[in-house]
């Protein structure tokens, strides 16, 4: 019934990746010529995060942020029928001994990531980890697209809880006896009713949402950072950073203040991999 439900994005899928691509820089043109998407807000973004660089360099971050935007989204569309063999030529991860060292330990983990890289081929987690594997997630606004994110996330076995019920579910888990791997993207912006916690982030003080802090300390899980790099076009590798093993004994918030100087040290990397669209600063101290 889903492949006849989402046809259409099957069918995309099944395309080489390559010729998918092609679609993608097709799509870059509208987006950034054309309806110049969000164009304010990613240029904005950039110039205040990078004060140091020039115009010129800031342009070019620009433009090659949008080429990957577009191809995060067919690779997300991809993601429906590619196979393990495939995965694992694409999706890298290079240090999986770590986790594999704490599930030994018996320790839940949470994973503290970020709109940054292809955050969507997390869902591809389940295929290297003996943990559990979930993701907290929004539910959209359109039934229709809402349910093909879930069947994308699901497919390989990622269990996606809406973030309202997270702690709930995450508490009967552990109940089950079963060890969690717990992806939280930490990154977006707090709304006017969130708690958050406020820190120096990209030359600006920024607001994070406490919700990683709160969870990892309740359970004392391990959290862990997935510093991510591109190699090249649909190729990631993924390095998993330890922020803190044991967050109730340590000082609070301090994990927001080790993922944001993580992510932060990530995005410096390779500035066009983060989500610049996302109107992070919506928030003033």
């Amino acid at each position: 019934m889903n492949k006849l439900k989402f046809s259409p994005f099957y069918l995309l899928s099944l395309l080489p990746i390559n010729v998918l691509y092609i679609f993608s820089d097709i799509l870059y043109v509208f987006i950034f010529k054309v309806f110049q998407y969000r164009r304010d807000i990613v240029m904005d973004n950039l110039i205040k995060s990078f004060p140091e660089k020039k115009y010129r360099e800031i342009r070019e971050i620009e433009k090659r942020f949008y080429h990957h935007f577009c191809d995060i989204m067919f690779e997300s569309i991809k993601t429906l029928t590619m196979n393990k063999r495939e995965i694992e030529k694409r999706f890298k991860i290079k240090n999986p001994e770590l986790i594999q060292e704490l599930y030994h330990q018996n320790k839940n983990i949470v994973l503290y990531s970020a709109h940054l890289g292809n955050w969507e081929w997390c869902t591809f987690l389940p295929l290297f980890l003996d943990h559990k594997v979930t993701a907290f997630y929004q539910p959209l606004s359109n039934k229709y697209f809402d349910e093909l994110m879930k069947l994308i996330r699901s497919r390989l076995g990622v269990l996606c809880i809406p973030s309202q019920n997270g702690y709930k579910t995450l508490l009967k888990l552990k109940a089950e006896k079963k060890l969690t791997f717990n992806l939280i993207i930490g990154d977006q912006s707090p709304s006017h009713k969130s708690s958050r916690y406020w820190t120096h982030f990209l030359h600006r003080e920024t607001a994070f949402l406490m919700g990683a802090d709160v969870i990892s300390n309740k359970n004392n899980c391990a959290v862990i950072y997935p510093q991510c790099i591109k190699v090249k076009r649909g190729v990631y590798e993924t390095q998993f950073i330890v922020l803190d093993e044991s967050p109730r004994e340590s000082q609070r918030h301090s994990v927001i203040e080790k993922y944001s100087k993580a992510l932060e040290e990530n995005i410096n990397q390779q500035p066009y991999l983060w989500l610049w669209s996302h109107n992070r600063w919506k928030l003033s101290a």
